[in-house]
Parts: structure tokens; C-alpha cells; sequence
């Protein structure tokens, strides 16, 4: 946007902020149920239960499951040499993609809270669906103690 700006390309940073706050509304909008979408509960449900904890791995994780963002992140930077609007219409696209999934973590929250279970994300590959482990954790104990 700096570029575009630079370029006195006037109508692009107001079209492009426009599009932003759009996204943001809808992503939002999206985002506003307080309930678990399908594929994250088909996901919880279909975890199985391990004796031991997986390896942690959080960055090769954050890389095997984040590599579309990544990938479109890059490609719309390549691309904002040919055409700066490329990069704030895909910034836009990541805000939906923020906001629309916002939710999802307190599902899981509530179930290693209740269950004292905790979810660990499985090693598989990038192109192959995401697969959690189940493991002992400690509940919480959510009661105040009475005196």
C-alpha cells in the first residue's frame, strides 16, 4: 500500500482500506456463533486416545499446517511488484480467514477442562487433514473451596 501511495495511485488505498473493513465485517459476521463449526467437531470427536504425549514440535507444526498462508503470503509480495493491489485483496481474504475461525479454540478449552484431557496435534502430512491425539491432563477444578 506504501508503494501504491508512492506511485500516486490515489483511488487504490481507499479501495483497498474499504476492502478491508468489509472483511473484517464479514469475517466477524462469520465468526459471531459461539458453537463449534463441522470440521473442528468431527475433528475433536475423531481423536484417539494416546498412553504417552507426541513429541512437541510447535514450529514444524505451525509450518506443516500453516504453509497455505504462508504460500499465499508470499506469492501476493512477489506479486505487488506487477500490481500493489494483489497484496491488500489477499490481506483481506486473511482477515475473513482470522476472524471466521476466532471461536474454535474455546471448544477445545471447554474439553480439556471438563474431561481433564489434553489435545495434541498429530504428526501427519501437509497435503493430509489434521488428526489431534487425546492425553491424560489435570482437570481443573472450577468449584470454589468452601470455608
Amino acid at each position: 500500500m506504501a508503494g501504491a501511495a508512492n506511485r500516486d495511485e490515489s483511488l487504490l488505498v481507499p479501495v483497498v482500506a474499504a476492502w478491508w473493513v468489509a472483511a473484517t465485517l464479514y469475517g466477524l459476521w462469520l465468526g459471531r456463533k459461539h458453537e463449534t463449526s463441522p470440521p473442528i467437531a468431527r475433528l475433536l470427536a475423531q481423536a484417539h486416545q494416546a498412553t504417552v504425549l507426541p513429541q512437541d514440535r510447535p514450529g514444524s507444526i505451525l509450518i506443516n499446517r500453516l504453509w497455505p498462508l504462508l504460500l499465499s503470503t508470499l506469492a501476493a509480495g512477489a506479486l505487488a511488484f506487477l500490481a500493489p493491489q494483489i497484496p491488500g485483496i489477499a490481506c483481506g481474504f486473511a482477515i475473513i480467514w482470522a476472524l471466521a475461525w476466532r471461536r474454535q479454540e474455546q471448544a477445545v478449552t471447554a474439553i480439556e477442562e471438563r474431561d481433564g484431557m489434553g489435545f495434541f496435534v498429530e504428526r501427519t502430512s501437509p497435503f493430509a487433514p489434521i488428526k489431534l491425539v487425546r492425553a491424560q491432563g489435570f482437570r481443573r477444578n472450577s468449584q470454589a473451596p468452601v470455608l
